[in-house]
């Protein structure tokens, strides 16, 4: 029975100090928070933190287009044969026909359908002039990338692929990584693969054979640019040490870029051919079909907020901070009391927030009498809406009082007024509430002298 009680009071207990200590969310390493409410020497006041939303799939935001317009199969109908088997011809492709027709679209819609959707180019039939398409994809935002980028191709991957990115909205674009069978006859490039790179060259351009290989095997249909194997040369190989890699990205400028985007563009250049030389007296078999694209990454919001809206056909930053713009990227109109810098993720855990402060804190210059006995007086900013806030119920007036109510004194309402009264604020004529516990922890009290009892 005492064992009883004594587990009891225990669990208890711990629940009471638990409830009790717990200010943060326990996830401040992913820096989801902006502000919060804390308790200090002046009273309540608003803890800023640097933040950033989530990680999400990207897609779901972009605009596509490709060049040429009218490389989609279906118009004219074509039938096409598979690439293992020249005389399998039995798929057919009819934009005019909706369960025959393989729009863009289907490149980002829910996969696992039965059969699957996907888009598919016009055939190789104007060999040997190359196959070209460009497929770009737009967000017109800053995007940072927080995963691998992942092409699933129904057809056989292409034998010559370059993978494109834009910082400027398509103005002018950079290679992010080139794909062939051949790195040094497609693009005169040794073959490298992502495991070559190191922290020192980890921003090189690479050539990769690792996903061009012909042929449509089970496992081999996916075409990847790896994200998570550059971040783990500084995270380590599980992204355990993330704060390694968070103080690379803050103090490196040319490393934050490299995973940052406006606009991806996917160009490929020699459709897959078989292990054979092309067969041109049938030319339906070779052609780019695409089921999948992955692209995982937030809004950039310059860590000063932690949510992203799409509105309008357009994403944008729900900016805290006292900053504005799409990207957080200015401060607000009366907030610039100085420079405007992006949030920091340093120090680890919470990084710092690098507020706009309004235009006019600063010492109060004293009133200056002149000769006529009128005071010239310029007043700082006491209190306002975002960053002093009038406690206890007090109200803001002119941005240079608390009009305080009558139990709170003190220059933004901080201060008990009984503080200085007979007796303290424990006195029966303080005029503040006797203190009790909070109420979330009543329950958990009741219980705990119950298991005394």
């Amino acid at each position: 029975m005492h064992l009883y009680l004594a587990l009891t009071l225990q669990v208890l207990w711990t629940g009471v100090c638990q409830a009790a200590m717990q200010h943060y969310p326990a996830t401040w390493g992913h820096y989801d928070v902006c502000k919060s409410q804390v308790y200090s020497d002046e009273g309540l006041t608003w803890d800023y933190m640097a933040c950033q939303p989530e990680a999400a799939d990207m897609t779901k935001y972009l605009k596509v287009m490709l060049d040429p317009p009218n490389i989609t199969c279906g118009n004219p109908p074509e039938t096409y044969c598979a690439l293992e088997n020249p005389y399998m011809c039995n798929n057919e492709c009819d934009a005019s026909t909706e369960e025959l027709a393989h729009p863009p679209e289907l490149m980002f819609d829910i996969e696992g359908r039965n059969p699957t959707t996907f888009w598919q180019s016009t055939s190789w039939k104007r060999y040997p002039k190359a196959l070209l398409v460009n497929i770009t994809l737009s967000w017109n935002k800053t995007i940072e990338l927080t995963d691998d980028i992942v092409l699933t191709f129904e057809s056989g991957r292409p034998e010559q692929m370059v993978l494109e990115k834009s910082l400027d909205y398509g103005r002018t674009w950079q290679p992010y990584q080139f794909y062939a069978t051949d790195c040094l006859d497609a693009f005169t490039m040794e073959p490298k693969t992502v495991q070559d790179l190191t922290q020192h060259t980890l921003l090189d351009i690479i050539c990769t054979e690792d996903y061009s290989r012909g042929y449509v095997w089970k496992y081999d249909k996916t075409v990847r640019f790896e994200i998570k194997d550059r971040f783990a040369l500084f995270a380590g190989p599980r992204l355990h040490n993330m704060a390694s890699l968070y103080g690379q990205l803050d103090t490196t400028k040319n490393l934050r870029d490299f995973f940052t985007i406006t606009d991806l563009r996917i160009r490929l250049l020699r459709p897959a051919t078989g292990a054979t030389m092309v067969d041109e007296n049938n030319l339906s078999r070779y052609f780019y079909a695409i089921s999948d694209i992955k692209v995982q990454g937030r809004c950039k919001c310059n860590l000063h907020a932690n949510s992203c809206v799409f509105d309008k056909e357009k994403l944008s930053c729900e900016c805290e901070h006292n900053t504005t713009g799409p990207d957080c990227g200015r401060c607000k109109r009366n907030y610039q009391g100085r420079a405007w810098s992006a949030g920091s993720y340093l120090p680890i855990p919470k990084g710092t927030a690098n507020i706009c402060i309004p235009n006019n804190i600063g010492p109060v210059i004293r009133p200056n009498v002149s000769s006529l006995g009128v005071a010239n007086r310029k007043e700082a900013r006491v209190c306002d809406n975002e960053l002093m806030r009038c406690q206890n119920g007090g109200v803001c007036i002119s941005n240079v009082r608390c009009n305080c109510p009558s139990a709170y004194t003190g220059l933004l309402c901080e201060k008990p007024r009984c503080e200085s009264g007979l007796g303290g604020c424990r006195g029966a004529d303080s005029g503040q509430p006797p203190l009790r516990p909070p109420s979330s922890f009543g329950p958990l009290l009741l219980l705990l002298g119950s298991a005394l009892l």
